[in-house]
């Protein structure tokens, strides 16, 4: 479903945007999405709704045949990248898994702000930003998704992604139409 509303609750979930995953995609596209999300969570800062930085710091056991282990990392690894230019006000979120609901407190942050819908940008479209619309939806949040302020080391699961599960999710839409639906 094309953008339509934003709810005067939502918040603004932004996905992984961390030094250890800024080599995972292409510099480019990365530097659009930090771009793109840094004007979001701007805005949101500026009308006073909240604004959740996600960083991922460990997998889910299991095996899987593309395992990646996230061991012996860097110690700035975690970090939120400055560009987003984090603030005091914003809820930090640390996941270990992919969707960033499980094992956190961000539903019940979430709610306790009256939050009805969730713009999410980030990375990867098909793990992270997926995941996490995903939980959001089964957890009764309007979606939606900045399908231009998001990017995957895959560009087929990307495509898949933007084209063939968030329209089942929620709405999607461009940084510009949520920007013009938040502050018009």
């Amino acid at each position: 479903m094309p953008l339509t509303t934003l709810d005067p609750t939502s918040a603004l979930i932004v996905v992984d945007l961390q030094k250890g995953l800024a080599s995972f995609v292409a510099e480019d596209a990365f530097n659009e999405v930090v771009r793109r999300s840094r004007q979001l969570a701007d805005a949101f800062r500026r009308r006073g709704l909240p604004v959740v930085l996600v960083n991922v710091a460990g997998g889910a056991p299991g095996r899987t045949e593309h395992a990646r282990t996230l061991t012996d990392l860097p110690g700035d690894w975690t970090e939120l990248l400055p560009q987003l230019d984090p603030q005091t006000t914003d809820h930090r979120v640390t996941k270990r898994t992919w969707g960033a609901f499980t094992r956190t407190d961000l539903e019940d942050y979430l709610r306790s702000k009256s939050v009805t819908q969730v713009v999410i940008a980030g990375i990867a479209t098909s793990v992270g930003v997926e995941s996490t619309a995903r939980q959001a939806h089964e957890l009764g949040f309007n979606v939606t998704l900045a399908v231009d302020a998001m990017t995957d080391p895959n560009p087929q699961t990307h495509h898949n992604s933007v084209t063939g599960i968030f329209p089942r999710l929620g709405e999607t839409g461009t940084t510009a139409q949520i920007l013009a639906l938040l502050c018009g």
